[in-house]
C-alpha cells in the first residue's frame, strides 16, 4: 500500500516540497580551499582574540529594524529556500554603523529595509551554480564579502507607513537598472539613490558598481570568509 500510494502522489507536490525546503551544501565543501572559517570553535577563537569578530543579530542590535530576508524564502532570484530561517547576522562594527544610518533615518522619517546580511559561503556556492555570472553573483573561487559578515542589502522605507520609497528596481534584478549610476530614471528615484548612498557612506559603506542595494562596510578585508550556519551564530549570541 505504501508503493501504491507514493506512486499517486501529485508530482507539483513533490517539487513545492523541495523549492520549500533549505538547499544544504555538503559539510564542509570547499572546492577552491579557500580560507574558512567552517567551526564553532576556530570563530569563537576569533571573537577572542579581537571582539569585533563577533557576529550580530541585527534584531537585537538595532530594535524596530525591518528584515525582509528573500533568501529564507522562494521569493529569489534562485526560486528556493536557501536559509533555513529568516535572520540578519553582521559583525560588531557593521551593526554599530547599521544602527547609526537608522537613527539618522528617522530624523527624515525612514528607515532601513534589510534583504540580506551575512551570508554562509555555502550559499554562495549555491547562488554561483544557479546563476555563474560574477557580475552579479559572488565568484566563489574568491568568496562574497556577505560571506565576510560586512555586507548588506539594504533599501529605504517610509518610518511610519513601512512602504518602500521608490528605487531604480526590485532587490536582485540582474539588469542595467540595478547599476548605480543608471541614468534613465524619475527624478524621484535619482534622488532617493542619492540620498541613499550619501547617507550609508557617511556612516562608513560603500556601494559596488553592479548593484544599487548592495553595501560593503569600510575594512571589510580584514575579517575572514565564513561559512558557519546562522544556528550556530544565534547560540553564539
Amino acid at each position: 500500500m505504501k508503493s501504491a500510494t507514493l506512486l499517486l502522489c501529485p508530482i507539483w507536490l513533490i517539487l513545492l516540497s523541495a523549492s520549500c525546503s533549505p538547499v544544504n551544501q555538503k559539510k564542509g565543501e570547499n572546492p577552491y580551499n579557500l580560507d574558512l572559517v567552517q567551526t564553532k570553535e576556530v570563530y569563537s577563537a576569533l571573537v577572542a582574540q579581537n571582539p569585533n569578530n563577533r557576529m550580530v543579530d541585527l534584531e537585537k542590535a538595532i530594535p524596530g529594524i525591518t528584515l525582509d530576508i528573500r533568501y529564507a524564502t522562494v521569493n529569489n532570484f534562485t526560486g528556493k529556500v536557501i536559509y533555513t530561517e529568516p535572520k540578519a547576522f553582521a559583525r560588531k562594527p557593521v551593526a554599530d554603523a547599521l544602527k547609526k544610518v537608522q537613527d539618522s533615518l528617522a530624523t527624515h522619517h525612514l528607515a532601513l529595509k534589510i534583504y540580506d546580511a551575512y551570508r554562509p559561503y555555502a550559499a554562495s556556492l549555491t547562488f554561483y551554480k544557479v546563476y555563474p555570472d560574477t557580475s552579479f553573483v559572488a565568484d566563489p573561487k574568491k568568496g562574497s564579502r556577505h560571506n565576510r559578515g560586512c555586507a548588506i542589502d539594504l533599501t529605504l522605507i517610509e518610518l511610519q507607513s513601512g512602504k518602500e520609497i521608490p528605487m531604480p528596481s526590485t532587490f536582485d534584478d540582474f539588469t542595467a537598472r540595478a547599476h548605480p549610476d543608471y541614468p534613465n530614471l524619475p527624478d524621484t528615484v535619482l534622488a532617493n539613490r542619492k540620498f541613499l548612498f550619501g547617507i550609508m557612506e557617511h556612516f562608513g559603506f560603500k556601494h559596488i558598481l553592479s548593484e544599487w542595494w548592495h553595501f560593503d562596510y569600510n575594512g571589510w578585508s580584514g575579517y575572514k570568509l565564513m561559512d558557519l550556519p546562522f544556528e550556530d551564530l544565534k547560540r553564539d549570541i
